[in-house]
């Protein structure tokens, strides 16, 4: 009770989202779920995550700054792994948000990678790291 069910993204492009999205899902464990015309679906244990191309969209522009979610923040596995997606991802369609401090644009004890698409969604893709001593 009280876990994530499901996120749904309306986007204003699903052909360049698929791209984009459909690579880091799956680089990420998600597996493939459901297509239809206007969307895709995929799963990861229970939660699945749904982009959609709705004809109800009030607007084709996604501002991520304004109310409304910001971004969604995966588990992306030890660093390297991080440093490895951060790397391939602009093959895909996503950029890296702050550079200049990456990979620590979280703070020092944050090892992630920053990204957004080019409809300019962002994902954090945090680093787990071991505790001193462990």
């Amino acid at each position: 009770m009280g876990g994530l069910h499901h996120v749904e993204v309306w986007v204003p492009d699903l052909g360049r989202a698929e791209r984009s999205w459909g690579w880091l899902l799956g680089e990420l464990g998600w597996t493939p779920e459901q297509s239809w015309p206007a969307g895709r679906s995929w799963r990861l244990g229970p939660t699945y995550l749904v982009l959609e191309e709705s004809a109800a969209l009030s607007s084709r522009r996604h501002d991520r700054l304004a109310p409304g979610l910001n971004h969604l923040a995966f588990h992306a596995g030890p660093p390297p792994v991080v440093d490895r997606l951060v790397t391939e991802a602009p093959t895909y369609g996503w950029s890296l948000l702050f550079a200049d401090r990456h990979p620590y644009a979280g703070g020092p004890d944050n090892y992630a990678g920053y990204l957004t698409d080019e409809s300019g969604f962002e994902v954090e893709l945090c680093a787990s790291l071991l505790a001193v001593g462990d």
